[in-house]
């Protein structure tokens, strides 16, 4: 909970003046809805055609203005994507990789959707590899990214380079981005703790800029396939492993044992935490696609976790006012209530701490071309915590935050 900001003076105080006791009767009885509805002109007329929705701790509504008007959440899906998620995975769930050695010295490996297979992460599972397998060089790897269909496609996600377009994947490193610096025909790695791959060069000296730039792996799935093959294999290296064969595709036998498994070092919640912060809305579908092949089985698809937010959403009255058409928000397909999100925000407020924190408030901003919204709590001067959604087809970003602290203030 959010620490309660101090009661101000009394009314009788403040003025410094004797008031007769019928009239102070009728003050106290008047001035708290005036000042109501004081507060709902100010607030209204700094977004005169925006939506508006305040609620207190008990439900009650302090400003409604077009609560119940459909918007485009943007990035404040992602409030609704944790949500389910800490329903159905649980705060303490961890995304897996399977490694398995075949004959002839074959490593296979096979994704598990983790959102978070970063260049960290890879240093920290690569000793044990290597003395899971042995130093032993190693005549290939197979990649196994059966989890996901090759075909898997996110409505809103585009073929651009931009790091938000970067496609999902059973089997990802760093976001299926690359971090480079190019000066002319040279590319070297913009991260100290990666390494530059074969692919990393190349992808980079076709589509990045000069200078210090970040692409996404948009193109098809293998090419974001084979630099994580080509990502791992450098790690294995440089804990002592080997490395001589080529990368490839394929399924690991069947009857196969892993002779290591890799479980994730950060929980679902800690995933969560900085998905909310960094807004990254390749983070948000690979744990949106893990809610439903978590509840049905995999392989994963779109359609099994929409089933499963919907059945979520049904149960708690919220099917109508939230409708989902991926979990990150990127899809101007998905339309949300701000009564709807309030009553999730509700539901969510035992996790309000994994959301941005601000001036006595916890959110998550939403934007798009002509759409900025905003959504989460904070604490008022007469009404103690609210829950708030904000929703503005504009570019004025700074308006929400305007209204918001109008909110703190006037409320």
């Amino acid at each position: 909970m959010l620490s309660r900001l101090p009661r101000t003076t009394s009314w009788r105080a403040r003025v410094g003046v004797h008031v007769r006791p019928h009239l102070l009767a009728c003050a106290l009885l008047l001035s708290p809805a005036q000042a109501q509805a004081d507060a709902r002109e100010k607030l209204t007329a700094l977004a005169a055609s925006g939506l508006v929705l305040v609620m207190d701790e008990n439900g009650n509504e302090l400003v409604n203005q077009n609560a119940d008007k459909p918007f485009v959440p943007a990035s404040v899906a992602k409030v609704v994507t944790a949500w389910l998620a800490m329903e159905v995975l649980g705060a303490d769930y961890r995304f897996k990789t399977r490694f398995y050695l075949g004959k002839d010295r074959v490593l296979y490996i096979r994704g598990g959707g983790d959102p978070f297979l970063v260049s960290e992460e890879l240093a920290q599972l690569a000793p044990a590899v290597v003395t899971a397998i042995g130093k032993q060089p190693l005549s290939r790897i197979v990649l196994d990214a059966s989890y996901y269909p090759s075909d898997i496609r996110i409505p809103g996600i585009e073929n651009t380079d931009e790091a938000y377009d970067a496609l999902n994947s059973a089997l990802a490193v760093n976001f299926n981005t690359i971090h480079a610096v190019r000066k002319g025909k040279t590319v070297r790695s913009a991260e100290e703790q990666t390494p530059i791959t074969p692919l990393a060069i190349s992808q980079f000296l076709a589509r990045g800029a000069q200078g210090r730039s970040r692409i996404s792996l948009t193109q098809h799935p293998a090419v974001g396939l084979q630099y994580a093959g080509e990502l791992i294999a450098a790690f294995v290296e440089r804990a002592g492993g080997s490395v001589k064969g080529k990368i490839s595709t394929g399924a690991v036998p069947e009857g196969l044992e892993p002779v290591y498994v890799h479980q994730q070092s950060r929980p679902l919640s800690e995933i969560l935490a900085g998905l909310l912060l960094s807004s990254n809305n390749y983070i948000a579908n690979q744990v949106f696609l893990e809610i439903g092949a978590h509840r049905l089985g995999g392989p994963v698809s779109l359609e099994k976790s929409l089933q499963v937010a919907n059945e979520i959403l049904v149960r708690h009255g919220l099917a109508e006012s939230i409708q989902l058409k991926e979990g990150s928000g990127i899809s101007r397909g998905n339309r949300f209530t701000a009564r709807g999100l309030a009553q999730l925000l509700r539901l969510f407020e035992p996790h309000a701490t994994l959301l941005r924190s601000g001036d006595s408030t916890h959110f998550k901003t939403g934007t798009f071309s002509g759409v900025s919204t905003l959504a989460g709590y904070a604490d008022t001067s007469k009404h103690g915590r609210v829950r708030f959604v904000i929703a503005l087809t504009s570019n004025d970003g700074a308006m929400r935050f305007r209204l918001l602290k109008a909110i703190q203030s006037e409320l």
